[in-house]
């Protein structure tokens, strides 16, 4: 008697640092989640090496989900979270979340004490997520896409990490 597929656990979430090996993979993600403003692979290939940048990706059963790309100024606090993106075929499985719990993260051990962010004013399912996860709106930049779209902008604090107690 063969398995029931339906009983098959889910394909386990890696999340993990971008690798010049996941260009290829970054760069179709690019372009098959974003209409406008999509990253060029020159782009891409600099992010992946700058010591003022991290890309983080998602993977599901080995395959590219999603990636998120955060900035970081020297000497300051705050970071930003330049992108983010998970695959139409992924949608609704948790990456989103675990790509910003990620970048969180990555920024807490830069010592950023909050991060900030721009959406598209249309981009309703990204705004509720950030609102829901600590993001308070502080501003808007008109006509700030290609498409001559507002852009939302957010900002979260962040926790500092806890020091262990002596």
């Amino acid at each position: 008697m063969s398995p029931n597929p339906a009983r098959r656990p889910p394909p386990r979430l890696v999340v993990r640092p971008a690798v010049r090996g996941d260009l290829d993979a970054l760069i179709e993600l690019e372009h098959r989640v974003f209409a406008t403003d999509q990253l060029s692979r020159r782009s891409l290939r600099r992010l992946l090496t700058s010591p003022t940048a991290r890309v983080i990706v998602a993977e599901v059963g080995g395959h590219l989900a999603g990636a998120a790309v955060v900035l970081f100024r020297l000497r300051s606090g705050v970071a930003r979270l330049y992108s983010i993106g998970v695959t139409p075929r992924h949608s609704g499985q948790g990456i989103g979340p675990a790509l910003l719990a990620a970048v969180e993260t990555a920024a807490v051990a830069r010592k950023c004490r909050c991060i900030r962010l721009e959406v598209h004013q249309s981009n309703r399912v990204a705004i509720a997520r950030y609102r829901t996860t600590g993001y308070r709106q502080f501003g808007r930049h008109a006509a700030y896409y290609e498409d001559g779209g507002d852009a939302l902008r957010f900002e979260k604090p962040l926790a500092p990490a806890r020091r262990p107690r002596k």
